[in-house]
């Protein structure tokens, strides 16, 4: 009726019963989520940000949690979505400044001062109020204001570009360092990059998870870090989830990350404790001091190839699946193998370890090719039990390519 009466005379409006019911549920949450700010039940935890050559701790992100009464600790993804376009959003972003800021207070007084990062809203972020409400709390808390990072979606920041430029520029002058969040998930150009100065960039987990089974991410995450290193801009790794993917973060050159394969986040009252014990893994140790270089590159895919392709024959076998399309079974037609027998292979003849490679590669193709032919001609109970050679064979190919990978970079690095 009232709707009706808001749209003019002569006119009707059709309740609709799950539209209501769905408006009803949404407005119940939304004030729920407002409660839980009056009643104090939001938690700030830390996740580690390290130096993988160095082993060291050098930051913290701040993330909200709900610590529900009913429902337990509840993720952001829970609760946030629901009020990320109302004014709520820029008051809870406002509580986890000051709750982030009060946190590097208590670790200086027991000895141990970081840096910490936090998100801001888009809503918060272009508020015509952010940066005197910013200069307010960073006035009570003079000690640590310098230490806090703020970081942005690359999205958010591209809502308005010369507004998120000219805000980032006021926080700078107030010794704020920004980030800029999820890269390469917007719409990242060269131009955005050159008008939004914020100090790092961070490279989305989604591109960082499938570095190892995926070329095509491999060839993202090296062109961010390229990117970066052409603007001058830091850069960090999103996404850390395992000792590999930090070896090879380290190969192509990015040397700051974190993820659950370092820790996951946790509360403030843990995290100094964490910090002081942490060690950064032996794989990591092993090849801090090698000076990485474009040559690895093409090693680096070789692996990332043939697990990802022996890892899909498996895969098909196991599941009672026919093998994947049929792959270059010829060892001297991969990609691998006519680098092995091109010019750009050149400068790595010599070293042992491109010597002990041909025979395995030759191998892994020769029993992967045996087991697409037994599939083919209806022999699955042969096919399969070919696969633990295909995957032992796998292994030492991935082996003698990683130590090809350092013989050609033996290039000690020298630590400024």
């Amino acid at each position: 009726m009232y709707h009706a009466k808001e749209a003019g005379k002569n006119s009707c409006h059709l309740f609709d019963t799950e539209q209501d019911k769905f408006k009803r549920s949404r407005q119940d949450r939304y004030l729920r989520i407002e409660q839980a700010l009056d009643n104090q039940e939001f938690r700030l935890y830390y996740q580690p940000k390290v130096d993988l050559r160095q082993g060291t701790v050098i930051g913290a992100e701040a993330l909200i949690r709900w610590q529900h009464p009913e429902r337990g600790l509840l993720p952001p993804v829970d609760f946030l979505p629901l009020i990320e376009d109302d004014d709520l959003i820029k008051l809870i972003g406002d509580w986890v400044i000051e709750s982030a800021l009060q946190q590097m207070e208590t670790w200086q007084a027991a000895g141990f001062a970081i840096p910490v990062s936090v998100n801001i809203a888009a809503r918060q972020l272009q508020a015509p109020e952010f940066i005197e409400k910013l200069k307010a709390i960073l006035y009570l808390h003079p000690e640590v204001a310098h230490r806090l990072e703020l970081e942005i979606l690359e999205t958010a920041a591209l809502e308005d570009v010369v507004k998120s430029s000219r805000v980032i520029d006021e926080c700078r002058q107030l010794g704020i360092r920004f980030a800029l969040d999820d890269f390469g998930t917007g719409y990242s150009s060269l131009t955005y990059l050159k008008r939004l100065p914020a100090e790092t960039i961070k490279i989305d987990q989604s591109f960082v998870r499938e570095i190892l089974n995926d070329s095509h991410n491999l060839v993202i995450v090296r062109s961010v870090i390229g990117l970066a290193r052409s603007f001058q801009r830091e850069v960090i790794a999103e996404g850390v989830e395992t000792v590999e993917h930090g070896r090879f973060l380290i190969q192509l050159g990015c040397d700051r990350a974190q993820g659950f394969g370092i820790a996951k986040p946790m509360p403030g009252d843990a995290f100094a404790d964490w910090a002081r014990q942490w060690q950064a893994p032996a794989e990591w140790r092993t090849i801090s001091d090698i000076k990485w270089d474009e040559t690895v590159y093409p090693l680096l895919i070789a692996e990332v190839a043939h697990r990802s392709w022996v890892e899909q024959l498996a895969f098909a076998l196991e599941h009672d699946q026919a093998p994947p399309h049929r792959r270059v079974h010829d060892y001297r037609q991969c990609q691998f193998g006519q680098w092995l027998a091109s010019e750009g292979a050149g400068f790595c003849k010599r070293l042992p370890a491109f010597q002990a490679i041909e025979a395995p590669h030759r191998r892994l193709h020769r029993i992967a090719d045996a087991i697409d032919i037994c599939w083919r001609d209806g022999k699955t109970g042969e096919a399969r039990a070919l696969l633990p050679g295909l995957l032992a064979t796998r292994d030492e190919v991935l082996a003698i390519l990683h130590q090809l990978q350092i013989e050609s970079s033996a290039q000690p690095l020298v630590h400024t």
